[in-house]
């Protein structure tokens, strides 16, 4: 990882050696933390972060449903991150803000004396995936059932179920997985949203199964500008098998073409046409080139 100077925790600028935490806390026991994922992109008027209060807005959603009390109003928190970005000229990259149960009870209920650590941390991050477009296989994980959990809210301990997706395909040809629901829809990527194109429509997995990513968001009002037809619907994989294009979405994945799933090659194999529209849009939107979309951006200097 290409680290930065500072963190900011509790308020406080830390050296990035220095950010360390208790070897009892909470959060690393039993999984009790949330956490955020924004990028920040150089612009046409300088670095930008890519829609940071729909972020922080899920980030307080996220601790709410742990009963987690953020000791900070959204706006703080919004500012710290845009401080962040500033003190570690971070002009270009992936930006963490988390919360955790700290170092207390070790019950695994948390206890209302916990102390709530929050940290926000940002680094310089390329491309998450290795390649331009992805060979993906069906997981023999299912995804986390929407009635053992809150599957709209970031929790840290839900990724649990995305390690061992990841885990299942190391050293395989595979650059990604995909999670089928309890049903056999399918519903996600191991870390991302999915999308699929079939005559002309495009196609997502709908709430419930899902984390309802802001990229995948982003993908629908880039959709809905262009005038491509759109639904959300639930799906099996043989019709991924049969579309026409497929692509992951997320804010580490950005816009990732899906070349195949489970060694069948998806139409021609190459970026679709309605897939290189919305990557291309996306693109311009998250660097402030689109002016309808400026108020995804919150622009740092």
């Amino acid at each position: 990882m290409n680290k930065t100077k500072k963190i900011w925790k509790n308020g406080q600028w830390i050296a990035w050696h220095k950010a360390q935490t208790h070897v009892l806390t909470h959060a690393l026991h039993y999984g009790s933390a949330v956490f955020e994922g924004i990028r920040c992109y150089q612009g046409k008027k300088g670095t930008a972060i890519f829609k940071l209060e729909e972020h922080i807005d899920r980030f307080f959603f996220s601790a709410k449903q742990l009963g987690m009390k953020i000791p900070y109003t959204f706006y703080e928190i919004c500012d710290a991150t845009i401080n962040t970005v500033k003190k570690n000229r971070c002009s270009e990259g992936y930006i963490r803000p988390l919360a955790y149960y700290g170092y207390g009870s070790m019950k695994l209920t948390p206890s209302p004396e916990l102390p709530i650590d929050v940290i926000i941390a940002c680094w310089p991050w390329g491309d998450y995936l290795p390649v331009k477009t992805v060979d993906v296989v069906t997981s023999p994980f299912i995804r986390i059932h929407p009635k053992s959990t809150i599957t709209e809210a970031k929790i840290s301990g839900h990724y649990v179920n995305s390690i061992l997706a990841g885990l299942a395909i190391q050293n395989s040809p595979y650059h990604e997985a995909i999670l089928l629901d309890s049903d056999g829809f399918v519903a996600e990527g191991s870390a991302e949203n999915i999308f699929i194109v079939k005559d002309n429509k495009l196609i997502t997995t709908p709430k419930g199964t899902i984390l309802v990513g802001i990229t995948r968001n982003s993908v629908i009002e880039i959709a809905k500008e262009q005038g491509v037809e759109f639904e959300e619907r639930v799906f099996k994989k043989e019709e991924i098998y049969t579309a026409d294009e497929a692509f992951f979405c997320g804010t580490a994945v950005e816009i990732t073409p899906i070349r195949s799933l489970d060694n069948q090659v998806i139409a021609s194999g190459k970026i679709g046409k309605i897939t290189e529209i919305i990557k291309n849009q996306y693109h311009k939107m998250i660097r402030g080139e689109i002016a309808s979309f400026d108020k995804s951006l919150t622009w740092v200097n």
